[in-house]
């Protein structure tokens, strides 16, 4: 398997909330496919899309059960937005912020290598990083330095 991913979804118990949030109304946001009471694709990047999926549609496309004790699950996501300074943080914060978001960890240094980061939960509780990482690259091809 190639060392990639091309969609990130998330379920969401108020699409509509998600829609006013990340949409026009909201961050501004073009949505590449809207599906009403179902699904809203935004990429976000060259070759990736989130995917915020209804929660119930979700389940019923999964066949998603209850994990079962003591099987793997995941625990804590966040979705991260890098940028080139401080400033860039802050101002998206107040951004995310007017549109609706939860700021959760206001714009701060972090005890992690020099990175300068807030948090913010959207109307349905995903929670987005909004960072600058000093050591953070994006090379022409693509590829990322983390040093």
């Amino acid at each position: 398997m190639d060392q990639r991913v091309s969609f990130v979804t998330v379920a969401t118990d108020d699409l509509e909330a998600a829609r006013r949030f990340y949409g026009a109304g909201g961050i501004g946001w073009t949505p590449l496919m809207d599906v009403p009471g179902e699904i809203l694709f935004f990429q976000i990047a060259p070759g990736l899309v989130l995917g915020l999926f209804d929660t119930e549609k979700f389940k019923a496309d999964g066949d998603l059960a209850p994990t079962p004790a003591g099987s793997p699950s995941v625990a804590g996501l966040t979705l991260s937005h890098n940028l080139g300074s401080p400033e860039e943080v802050s101002r998206v914060v107040a951004e995310l912020e007017a549109a609706g978001g939860e700021v959760t960890v206001p714009p701060t240094e972090s005890d992690f290598g020099g990175v300068f980061r807030a948090h913010v939960r959207d109307p349905n509780g995903i929670i987005w990083e909004i960072a600058h990482i000093p050591t953070w690259r994006v090379h022409p091809d693509g590829s990322v330095t983390l040093v």
